[in-house]
């Protein structure tokens, strides 16, 4: 299983990158159980701070310019000249409902363009504070790059408004002397495909658009030259009708397949049929029996459907990492870095599924289209999806909440009123005994996402009040509701410690949402009935017993009992 070195870099950034491990679901409106169109994003990283970001619309002066500093090192790399009119943006959704999301798929690193001026970060988000539509947002995304260098590897973007969603896919040219120490290859070869509605699609840093249509503008745009440079670079010599974007520029191998395709998969089985069959692809076997770019749901696919499936750790499946020795005594679905380790000359690898510990942030945005466009939801989140939860964000809202807030706190500074902070205290503490502590975080994670789900059903009521007072209480109500999650992971965090404290289970009169809704916590613990508070009919877990049967293999000798 040796990386060939045409990935090399990609999966260097998949393993050890900033925000370059993503995961991106989308469903169409008419494949959506309530009409909206659904993208699903979790910005995976080991160094991201989890933050809501906002930029307020604006209205700016001739001459005006905007610096671009890239969003992975914080490092400024130009300025451009400003726009006269920007919208307000909220995360990666702005005021008209249009979302963009990204996964790096890296591809050939000879056309990476160390002179480009604009990464793909800020091409999310300058293109969303410039474009209403899908539409716009893909011609703004290449004014962009091939106007100002691009300054990143290959890209997949999924971009959506209320009517359109889109997989645009692109990657620079590499550098050629000009002359004049410019680059004479600035820019991008890019294609984008409009997904039918009624299908689900999805990428997971694996370039996925292969053949296309040259013919359909109104579903496939493309570079002019995206097929005439593979050309002239050696890397397709085919006929045009032929020519795959994934193959030419991101070849498939061992890792792209089960590090990137196989979450794609994990996500298709999910909701539709007959994806047994590709199995043997998503385990990086047969890289011949290619999943299509987009698949039909056996049913219509619900909000709180494509939360879950972000929260995938490949359960069911060959690949199912709560089953294995690597999960420990505690089925615990998680595998430090590296990914690749090697034992006697044989290599191996471990699982990377949809839901992963360096999670900075992940959301579900929703564009609605049987309402006004600045109704739209940001379902935002912190941390480690499988054990976190997506609280409501209208994508018109002018405020932040505090919890969710830049520069309250940073990778190297805890604070105390930061949920991402909050969100991953509770989350490392439930890896330690993952079957145990994770089943009690679902249950709170559950009955919050499904009354907020019901709850914006309500709140729909305000797209006949004016655009101001709409917005104003829907600001509200964004930032009332993210102050309520925090203060009820706050009550979860002390829960928890108290019932699993050094490894024993405290016995309790009702689950975790009865000791959560309620006064007079000291009541929820069964006492050993002197009135001391002190714990009567403490269990003793133990371990599973595959992991006991591991360790009588592994050291029975020097453990064995004897009589």
């Amino acid at each position: 299983m040796k990386i060939r070195p045409i990935l090399a870099a990609a999966l260097s950034l998949l393993l050890y990158g900033t925000a370059a491990a993503c995961t991106n679901f989308i469903v169409t409106r008419g494949a959506s159980t309530d009409g909206s169109i659904l993208v699903s994003y979790a910005a995976d990283s080991h160094a991201l701070y989890g933050a809501l970001y906002h930029t307020p619309a604006g209205r700016h002066k001739a001459g005006a310019m905007l610096p671009v500093y890239c969003w992975d090192e914080g490092n400024l790399l130009t300025e451009i000249p400003q726009v006269p009119r920007t919208y307000s943006t909220v995360g990666n959704m702005n005021e008209h409902s249009l979302i963009i999301a990204e996964t790096t798929f890296g591809g050939r690193p000879e056309l990476e363009d160390k002179t480009g001026r604009i990464d793909y970060g800020s091409l999310i988000y300058i293109t969303l504070q410039r474009a209403r539509t899908a539409r716009e947002a893909i011609r703004t995304i290449v004014e962009l790059a091939n106007t100002h260098g691009y300054a990143s590897s290959g890209e997949s973007f999924s971009i959506a408004d209320r009517d359109e969603a889109w997989i645009m896919e692109l990657i620079g040219k590499g550098f050629a002397d000009d002359g004049r120490g410019g680059n004479a290859r600035k820019g991008i070869v890019w294609v984008a495909r409009r997904i039918p509605d009624g299908c689900v699609s999805a990428h997971a840093n694996q370039a996925r658009i292969t053949t296309f249509p040259t013919d359909d503008p109104e579903n496939c745009l493309y570079a002019p030259d995206v097929v005439s440079f593979a050309r002239e670079q050696g890397y397709f010599d085919g006929a045009d009708a032929d020519f795959s974007f994934a193959d030419a520029y991101a070849p498939l191998d061992f890792g792209a397949l089960r590090g990137c395709e196989a979450r794609v998969w994990a996500f298709f089985r999910t909701v539709a049929d007959g994806m047994e069959r590709y199995e043997d692809y998503a385990m990086g076997h047969n890289p011949r029996n290619r999943m299509p770019l987009w698949v039909e749901p056996r049913e219509k696919v619900a909000p709180k459907t494509l939360f879950d499936c972000m929260r995938d750790h490949y359960e069911g499946t060959k690949m199912d990492m709560t089953k294995d020795l690597g999960a420990g005594g505690h089925a615990c679905p998680y595998r430090w870095r590296p990914m690749y380790f090697e034992v006697d000359g044989v290599e191996y690898c471990n699982e990377r599924a949809t839901a992963t510990q360096q999670t900075g942030f992940w959301f579900v945005a929703q564009a609605r289209p049987q309402l006004p466009a600045d109704m739209g939801i940001l379902w935002f989140g912190v941390d480690d999806a499988a054990t976190s939860c997506l609280t409501p964000i209208y994508c018109s809202t002018t405020e932040v909440p505090e919890c969710f807030r830049e520069g309250n706190g940073s990778m190297l500074e805890y604070s105390p009123t930061s949920a991402f902070w909050l969100f991953n205290r509770t989350t490392n503490f439930a890896y330690m005994r993952y079957d145990l502590i994770a089943a009690d975080i679902r249950k709170v994670v559950d009955a919050w996402e499904n009354a907020r789900l019901a709850e914006v059903e309500e709140q729909n009521a305000l797209a006949d009040a004016s655009p101001k007072a709409r917005r104003k209480a829907l600001a509200r109500y964004s930032t009332a509701k993210a102050q309520e999650l925090f203060d009820r992971w706050q009550r979860l965090n002390g829960y928890l410690l108290v019932k699993y404290v050094d490894g024993n289970l405290k016995s309790e009169h009702a689950d975790v949402l009865s000791f959560l809704d309620r006064d007079g916590s000291h009541r929820h613990w069964v006492e050993n009935g002197n009135g001391k508070q002190i714990p009567g009919k403490i269990q003793f877990p133990g371990y599973n017993e595959a992991w006991k049967r591991a360790v009588a293999k592994d050291n029975g000798e020097v453990l064995k009992v004897v009589k």
